[in-house]
């Protein structure tokens, strides 16, 4: 370990929520810097892209009680600098990489200094900023494995994306363009020109449909215009499911990604697995989804950012003590693409 790290740091910690996340954060300016196990490099972080996954399970008691760290630092996509590799890897001091934090609950990047995996760091290709990189994470990969293992590798095939403007969605827009697929989307009025900006074919503008399933129903009409994969980034619609039947293809699968942990959002999903499709309940196989950690799809995602095929959306950027708004503003659930804290230095201007 250099002689110039610093013993302390500046981390954003928690060790209770109450009223959210956002007001239970404090900053802490003299935590300790995290000294890295054999498996672990030490990075200082530069750049950190918020998710949904950094605040819901801490706003769970009992979770939070029991699985979560105290006191807990968020914050699991991250970009920075190799200070201290971990023996035996063909990473070293000073170079700059990508992942995913130690942790899919409280991965400890919301912080100056960060241990992370060596099965979840990734060298950035050249061409790429740390806010760019910052950007794949969870989003890149859930994107990526909610479609391209269940599509032909030829690709060519019909994808509907349910939430085609937030963080997974405008990932998995541009992932089915590049794999030549054609991309049906939903998103409100305003996302409707950024979806058609990452590719998508056909945009559906949910707030002008009564009910969105039958509007996709007779988008897709003709036998020949079915889609053959459906992924919901959504999760409050169960009716997309229960009427995929009329809008997909008989091989289709439905993958589902989010939801809220709420008792009525749980026994509602359990109705959609166990309800026979011949007695009335869904006609297509429901697949539920969580990503893992594979360098080589993060190590694929970013090249091809690097060479423009997949393009990163990022809504808004906030500085270090800014991480409280940062919360605010991703859990209203509108922003466009990604939510980037600036860890070190000023803020970067949009490019």
């Amino acid at each position: 370990m250099t002689n110039s790290l610093p013993k302390t740091m500046r981390a954003w910690q928690y060790a209770t929520v109450t009223n959210g996340l956002e007001n239970s954060l404090k900053l802490n300016t003299s935590a300790q810097v995290p000294s890295p196990k054999q498996n672990q490099h030490l990075v200082k972080i530069s750049s950190v892209a918020l998710n949904p996954v950094d605040y819901k399970p801490a706003e769970i008691s009992l979770f939070r009680r029991f699985v979560i760290p105290n006191p807990a630092t968020p914050g699991i996509d991250f970009a920075g600098t190799i200070i201290t590799p971990a023996p035996g890897s063909n990473l070293k001091t000073g170079d700059t990489v990508f992942g995913v934090g130690v942790s899919p609950f409280a991965g400890g990047c919301l912080a100056e200094y960060a241990v992370v995996g060596t099965d979840a760091t990734v060298r950035m290709p050249e061409g790429l900023s740390m806010e760019q990189a910052s950007t794949i994470g969870v989003a890149g990969l859930t994107a990526y494995q909610s479609i391209v293992p269940h599509i032909p590798k030829s690709g060519g095939c019909r994808v509907f994306i349910n939430g085609g403007s937030g963080g997974t969605g405008v990932f998995g827009i541009q992932i089915a363009k590049t794999l030549n697929c054609e991309v049906i989307t939903t998103c409100s009025g305003r996302n409707v020109e950024l979806c058609r900006s990452l590719g998508a074919d056909e945009v559906v503008d949910y707030t002008k449909s009564k009910d969105l399933a039958d509007a996709l129903a007779k988008t897709t009409n003709d036998s020949r215009r079915k889609v053959d994969h459906i992924v919901d980034n959504v999760g409050s619609n169960p009716r997309l499911y229960y009427q995929a039947h009329e809008y997909s293809g008989p091989n289709a699968r439905f993958i589902t990604i989010a939801g809220d942990a709420s008792l009525r959002a749980v026994l509602e999903n359990l109705k959609m697995r166990l309800w026979p499709g011949w007695l009335g309940g869904g006609k297509r196989k429901i697949v539920s989804f969580f990503a893992k950690t594979d360098v080589s799809e993060l190590d694929r995602i970013a090249k091809w950012m690097a060479e423009g095929r997949v393009k990163p959306v990022v809504d808004e950027r906030f500085a270090f003590e800014e991480v409280p708004k940062a919360f605010e503003k991703l859990k209203t659930g509108r922003a466009r693409g990604k939510i980037v804290v600036a860890v070190q230095g000023e803020k970067q201007t949009k490019y």
